[in-house]
């Protein structure tokens, strides 16, 4: 498809007081010294863009954060490039970016989620430091997972998955997906727990055991990871570790959890926050072909259409829901 024409303002979703407008009077942003301008060609929905609208971080603004598009300006090296994004801005100078804890900096902005526009608008800037290449081998589609990919990859740099190893994700949605395929990869002994019959058998279609929620064994597991999106997935994963375990949260919510923390004591159960991850592993797996993301495509929507996409992503049993700005004004 041809390129937008090139004006003044740009298409884009908003959101304002918990309601989704789409607008097409939105000012192109202009890059400050050290960022780049960059044309967006294909964005995906995640749990976090609907948690948005349910008034999670007090979001105004254009969100989204998993984005694949052309380098407008910026060096030279990047121009008219395929990249992605890392989606946390960092200062670079304060104690937590000088200790390598760039996605900590106190004062970041966050692509989509806070204090910067995101990636459902024809246009965005992000620092130059944050663009990655996307490599030739992976196509546009595919590329919109690297944020979420890595994501997933993160659990690995904080808790060291063994093979003997027994591993529950609970949850089958989007980020469960793909923190099941990588976490497969390590050979540990793997189950997902899910309520969607038609999510899990792409699971069990690449050899992944599968259950749902009731089939969970209490007190069995080493590592559980948390990522259904709703808080009533803590206590589940909770309850299958065994003393000593290791609980990840992947879950964000717009509402308050309430947890009874005398489990967590008494079995010495210990808590890991976990966000985002190494966007370099993430794109080598899709260039190789290491991952498998047939079935995780649920949609494709044009820009225009953005609220009937949304509220498509909100529904049951979806999976990835793609905006496309490719698509015509």
């Amino acid at each position: 498809m041809s390129e937008p024409p090139r004006t003044d303002s740009m298409r884009a979703l908003w959101i304002e007081e918990r309601r989704l407008s789409f607008r097409t009077d939105l000012p192109v942003p202009e890059p400050p010294e050290g960022e780049a301008l960059v044309r967006v060609l294909r964005a995906g929905i995640c749990n976090t863009d609907l948690e948005l609208l349910r008034g999670y971080a007090l979001f105004t603004g254009v969100p989204g954060h998993e984005f694949v598009g052309l380098v407008e300006r910026g060096p030279e090296r990047l121009l008219g490039r395929r990249v992605v994004g890392e989606i946390n801005a960092a200062c670079g100078a304060c104690p937590a970016c000088r200790a390598g804890r760039r996605n900590h900096c106190p004062t970041r902005t966050v692509l989509g989620i806070a204090g910067r526009n995101g990636a459902f608008a024809d246009r965005l800037v992000l620092p130059v430091e944050n663009l990655h290449p996307v490599p030739d081998a992976v196509e546009t589609d595919a590329a919109v997972f690297t944020e979420p990919l890595a994501a997933a990859l993160r659990i690995q740099e904080q808790v060291p998955i063994r093979a003997e190893d027994r591993v529950l994700v609970v949850g089958d949605g989007k980020i469960g997906q793909l923190i099941a395929r990588t976490l497969a990869r390590t050979g540990c002994n793997l189950t997902v727990a899910g309520r969607d019959d038609a999510k899990l058998d792409l699971l069990i279609d690449l050899g992944v055991r599968t259950v749902h929620p009731e089939g969970i064994t209490d007190r069995a597991h080493d590592v559980a990871v948390e990522c259904t999106g709703d808080p009533s997935g803590f206590p589940a994963a909770l309850r299958a570790l065994r003393p000593g375990g290791t609980l990840v949260m992947k879950s964000t919510y717009a509402s308050a959890l309430t947890l009874d923390a005398a489990p967590i004591v008494v079995d010495e159960v210990t808590i890991v926050g976990s966000r985002c991850g190494p966007f370099a592993p993430a794109l080598r797996l899709l260039a190789e072909g290491e991952i498998d993301l047939r079935g995780l495509v649920h949609a494709r929507y044009a820009i225009r259409d953005g609220i009937a996409a949304f509220e498509d992503a909100a529904r049951p049993g979806t999976l990835k829901v793609l905006i496309d700005l490719e698509e015509g004004p």
